[in-house]
């Protein structure tokens, strides 16, 4: 995970009405969560996106539009990108099931943007413990 220069967590847009994200971009700082194997000695940058809505058709052009633009100003390159679907994309929690849409979000960034995704952001411990008990479905 050295390479990665910059990682671009997509949230859920209506989980986005009611949650500012600081659990995602907290877990990213503390490199806690799904962002444990990147190294707090290489500088990475964070960017949080909302999928645009169900079906999550702008994810792709909005992507589309990072990619071009940091590939312009800063010679950025598609290697140098990972795209994490949050936590309230990824798997079952509080927020509500996965999202209905996410193996479509997959084609759009891994099959047409041809970039590296990873499943998660922050893993809560009462969710955890949760799925633990069979009330949300665990993790793959």
């Amino acid at each position: 995970m050295e390479e990665i220069k910059y990682i671009i967590v997509v949230q859920c847009h209506i989980v986005k009405e009611r949650c500012s994200g600081y659990l995602c971009e907290y877990a990213f700082n503390e490199r806690k969560g799904k962002f444990k194997n990147y190294s707090k000695d290489v500088k990475i940058r964070f960017l949080p996106l909302t999928c645009g809505g169900c079906c999550g058709r702008a994810v792709h052009r909005k992507i589309n539009n990072f990619l071009r633009m940091s590939k312009k100003k800063e010679g950025l390159k598609k290697e140098d990108v990972v795209v994490h679907f949050s936590s309230c994309i990824s798997f079952d929690s509080f927020h509500g099931g996965p999202c209905p849409h996410k193996e479509y979000l997959e084609v759009l960034v891994k099959d047409k943007l041809k970039l590296k995704i990873v499943h998660g952001t922050t893993i809560n411990e009462i969710t955890e413990k949760r799925r633990e008990q069979g009330i949300y479905q665990k993790i793959d």
